[in-house]
């Protein structure tokens, strides 16, 4: 089993949201992911579609998964806590999503008992995203 691990790796994370094209653009537009594929499963009544920074054969992704009949937003329940992204300068990421009417619960600033500067932006279903200072 050990050396099978060896061969283990994150794939993606899942997330249901309630109006794809608004999600697509948050990812794209706003953290500067690329639509790696969009595929609609009519017999199922669904699509997904899957967004990231590089090929799924080496990098980890987003699945974003739109349930056709879903009118109501989804309950994020309580063990869910925010994805994470490293991005140059959080404060000047933070101001253009506010200017495009993005919603910032936290401003940039230092992490509480830290240095690292973090931000927290909500994506159109309201999932929280961290964005990770890293120079």
């Amino acid at each position: 089993m050990r050396d099978l691990k060896k061969k283990f790796r994150l794939l993606h994370t899942m997330i249901r949201v309630l109006d794809l094209d608004k999600s697509i653009d948050f990812y794209t537009r706003h953290l500067g992911m690329k639509l790696l594929r969009r595929t609609d499963f009519v017999g199922g009544r669904f699509t997904l579609a899957f967004v990231g920074y590089g090929d799924e054969t080496d990098t980890a992704v987003i699945e974003l998964t739109h349930n056709w009949d879903q009118v109501d937003h989804y309950d994020q329940g309580n063990g869910f806590g925010h994805l994470a992204i490293g991005v140059p300068d959080a404060d000047a990421v933070c101001k253009a999503m506010e200017m495009d009417g993005v919603n910032v619960p936290r401003a940039a600033g230092p992490m509480k008992g830290g240095s690292r500067v973090i931000a927290f932006v909500e994506d159109p279903d309201g999932y929280k995203i961290e964005l990770v200072q890293r120079d």
